[in-house]
């Protein structure tokens, strides 16, 4: 594993990236980030109530987001995110003024209309399961739609990511239980991205394992932690994990470390935290230096998604608010209106 502040790239090379590869991923890293700052600027300009996300995770949720076979039904992928995978969702095809609507809780957010917290995706097209607070209990449902996949046979698999903190509840280590059974084994691909922090506990302080990968072993998983700064690193260590569950059709435990830019939250402030690594400068570098794109280009791409979020967040401004009649709509499947 690279260190954090170190990666490469070579073209052409066995295994290595092409250019049209290396442009695309750039273009979601930085259409992600950019997304996540017009968020903030938007909680911190009253246009909503709460912020979460990922930046600082780009380099690796962004190829996890390419990878997802998309669709709908037990013979694509599943996917139980958690609320830092803005960049899976927009690797996927998200609209960023979707993600706009749910930050300012608006009648049009298409993911739980105006009822849930930004980053709280949902979409019943692409198999993405609703996001919830609830810490980490997205690793057990995963385990139920890993189960139907199994039932089921084909090559749609069960992606489920968390962070490191939350690996502490019940419910990550009853998955790994459940993901393992002998002759039960499910297609499960469990991540934790680790950014060395719970909130505003130093993970350093709670974990006495070297690797929170390591947990998996004792269950006889195969498992893997890498630096998920690193864009290379990143791409070929899923590619192997997901080529691993698709056709063995077991278990995969892989811990990505990474930086979180903007603290926890809007809760501890969402300022930009000095000293943490950022995965966008280390991939320009190594993308100018393999004369993939020149800087003016990369500076462009930024300058161009700025202009087109900000337009965004200020059409989402206009749009209605949800009317106080709707309030018991959706308590259930397909109910509208008072259920009792």
């Amino acid at each position: 594993m690279t260190k954090k502040n170190e990666a490469s790239i070579t073209q052409n090379g066995r295994g290595k990236l092409d250019k049209k590869t290396l442009i695309r991923i750039h273009d979601l890293m930085i259409k992600s980030r950019v997304m996540e700052e017009r968020l903030i600027n938007m909680y911190k300009q009253s246009q909503g109530y709460f912020w979460l996300g990922g930046p600082g995770e780009e380099a690796f949720n962004v190829p996890i987001g390419m990878m997802i076979k998309k669709g709908q039904g037990p013979q694509f992928d599943y996917c139980h995110f958690h609320y830092r995978s803005g960049a899976q969702m927009l690797a996927l095809g998200m609209d960023p003024m979707d993600s706009m609507r749910q930050m300012q809780n608006t009648a049009t957010d298409p993911f739980s209309g105006g009822r849930n917290f930004a980053a709280h995706y949902s979409k019943r097209e692409w198999n993405v399961v609703p996001i919830t607070s609830t810490i980490e209990t997205q690793y057990l449902t995963a385990v139920g739609t890993a189960i139907a996949q199994k039932r089921e046979g084909g090559t749609g698999i069960t992606i489920v990511n968390g962070g490191d903190a939350g690996t502490a509840e019940g419910d990550f280590a009853s998955s790994l239980v459940w993901a393992t059974r002998p002759k039960m084994e499910l297609p499960i691909l469990m991540i934790v991205t680790n950014n060395g922090w719970g909130i505003s506990t130093d993970g350093s302080t709670q974990h006495g394992e070297k690797n929170i990968a390591d947990r998996g072993k004792a269950f006889g998983m195969k498992t893997s932690t890498i630096n998920g700064l690193d864009v290379q690193e990143s791409w070929d260590a899923l590619s192997e994990a997901f080529a691993y569950v698709r056709e063995n059709r077991k278990p995969y435990l892989l811990e990505a470390k990474v930086t979180r830019l903007y603290g926890h939250s809007s809760a501890t402030g969402a300022n930009l935290i000095a000293g943490e690594v950022d995965p966008i400068p280390l991939f320009e570098a190594q993308l100018e230096e393999a004369k993939v794109l020149t800087r003016d280009q990369m500076k462009k791409i930024r300058e161009d998604y700025v202009a087109q979020m900000l337009e965004m967040s200020k059409r989402v401004r206009d749009e209605p608010m949800p009317d106080s009649s709707t309030i018991y709509d959706h308590t259930y499947l397909g109910q509208k209106g008072r259920y009792w």
